[in-house]
């Protein structure tokens, strides 16, 4: 099972962490999905049917930046 890690930018709050969250649940084949607000890191569990570009393009459209 691929694990893909990003940094997210642009979360201050915990409205922020979950709209992030969302995004990326709303993806299919997302196994485990771990978002933390202090370092911004986020750490997706999914399967080969979902690619980084993908779970970027989520995080990225709903408004925070992603490394």
């Amino acid at each position: 099972m691929p694990t893909t890690t990003l940094i997210v930018t642009g979360m201050q709050s915990d409205d922020c962490l979950r709209t992030v969250m969302n995004a990326i649940q709303d993806l299919p084949c997302i196994n485990h999905a771990d978002v933390s607000l202090a370092t911004g890191e986020a750490t997706i569990d999914h399967t080969s049917m979902v690619s980084e570009g993908d779970i970027r393009a989520a995080i990225e459209d709903a408004g925070f930046p992603t490394r």
